[in-house]
């Protein structure tokens, strides 16, 4: 998005206290948006506040933070109208917030696989939901939907992450549809291992195994991702629309 008549253009990323969500937090304002970080509660609301003031002091641009749970479809339109408020506008959202709850399904309860389709899925939906209303007035605006390359593919132990984000490929493919006539774009992104806190669990030799099957032979990195959403949000992206990236470095080749 270019610079709007108001001033910068403005950026919600959800889940953007730490790893991708906050990578993509600082490619936006680097690239001159004005940025708001969602945190889902009061323990990660202080560690998001320093992060926003870092990008504040390392970019020069105007941030926000705005704790909401967007399982929530209240709190996810409060969290929209929020950042509209603070900011001014609201130009680029990017659905962010996710969680885990692996396990075989022969051990994975109701709870693992309900809470993984609330936030992940429900969550994208709260929020596409209520900032498209806001953008549909604009008559612009883009949309960018964090997916996964389990989503297309699937991964044993993962079916509540992988139902999740396929959802999320839906979600995005028939939004791009109903939106475009809006000027407004709707892609996704599916990232591979990238190396987070959700990987950081990970044993040694299990990052090793992932790697080998890495056509770059390593994990890749939130800025990987982040580069991307940049790029769905400038100026060279316009006619863009409807797309799923795959950032996973020829894992899915």
């Amino acid at each position: 998005m270019e610079q709007t008549s108001e001033g910068a253009a403005v950026a919600l990323i959800t889940g953007s206290g730490r790893g991708i969500g906050l990578a993509c937090a600082r490619a936006l304002a680097e690239a001159g948006f004005d940025v708001a970080l969602n945190c889902s509660g009061v323990g990660s609301l202080e560690r998001t506040r320093v992060e926003a003031d870092r990008i504040r002091q390392d970019f020069g641009v105007q941030t926000a933070v705005v704790a909401a749970d967007v399982a929530d479809m209240t709190a996810a339109k409060e969290l929209v109208e929020g950042t509209v408020e603070a900011l001014g506008r609201l130009d680029v959202l990017v659905n962010n917030a996710g969680i885990t709850r692996d396990g075989l399904i022969a051990r994975m309860s109701e709870e693992d696989f309900d809470d993984v389709i609330n936030i992940n899925l429900k969550g994208t939906f709260n929020c596409c939901k209520a900032a498209a209303k806001v953008m549909m007035k604009q008559r612009c605006g883009r949309i960018i939907n964090m997916s996964s390359i389990v989503g297309l593919y699937g991964n044993a132990g993962q079916t509540n992450y992988a139902a999740s984000k396929a959802g999320v490929v839906g979600i995005t493919k028939s939004l791009a549809k109903e939106l475009a006539r809006r000027h407004i774009t709707v892609n996704a992104i599916a990232p591979g291992y990238i190396a987070t806190d959700m990987t950081g669990a990970l044993s040694e030799e299990q990052r090793t195994a992932i790697s080998e099957r890495v056509g770059l032979g390593r994990l890749g990195e939130a800025q990987d991702v982040a580069a991307v959403v940049a790029f769905l949000a400038s100026p060279a992206a316009a006619y863009i629309t409807g797309q799923v990236i795959a950032v996973d470095g020829g894992l899915s080749l």
